[in-house]
């Protein structure tokens, strides 16, 4: 598996509906992806949940590698170089993700964690297969994942929930505008 994401700054007096547009028009047309678990559209308004700037953004959590390959370099990425300008997409390995029961989602969490050279890089995998188990118990997850980015070494925690978004010290929070989800189910 393989997480994604690219994101576009916006300026301070961007239209954010016009965002919420965009993602409720194209979000569909994602809906039966192969290889792809799931994609959030996904924003940040300034001053909300401790952002700095109003951001759009996509986070994949792709089955098949070949599939997001096929995405990036075909017509689909096309548009969104077309509307926004060529992002620069951050891909990681996916180390884990674990299905929750809640099947909609508002908000989105991300927390950076550092990996120091002496980690037992085992026994963290494991820790991080457990988290994910515990908060995919939660009545409100959707999904909880983690990849690592090996060139900075450093896990990625992403968790999607059904709760409306709050701030949570040392984690990103988006507002959820669409989730896409073809094989999703497909984790259980």
């Amino acid at each position: 598996m393989l997480t994604m994401q690219y994101s576009h700054r916006l300026p301070a007096d961007y239209d954010l509906q016009l965002i919420r547009r965009r993602a409720a028009e194209r979000g569909p047309l994602w809906d039966d992806r192969q290889g792809l678990a799931c994609k959030a559209f996904v924003a940040t308004e300034k001053d909300r949940h401790g952002a700095n700037g109003n951001l759009y953004a996509s986070v994949y959590l792709w089955r098949d590698i070949s599939a997001a390959t096929a995405f990036l370099t075909g017509e689909s990425f096309q548009g969104v170089i077309d509307s926004f300008g060529r992002p620069q997409v951050h891909t990681w390995l996916t180390l884990d993700a674990q299905l929750g029961p809640a099947r909609e989602a508002l908000a989105l969490y991300e927390e950076v964690v550092p990996l120091t050279a002496s980690a037992d890089r085992q026994q963290v995998l494991n820790l991080e297969i457990e988290r994910n188990r515990l908060l995919a118990d939660s009545s409100d997850t959707v999904v909880a994942w983690t990849a690592l980015d090996p060139d900075a070494w450093q896990l990625l925690r992403f968790r999607l929930s059904a709760a409306a978004a709050q701030t949570l010290e040392g984690q990103s929070v988006y507002e959820v505008l669409y989730l896409a989800q073809p094989e999703l189910e497909q984790l259980r």
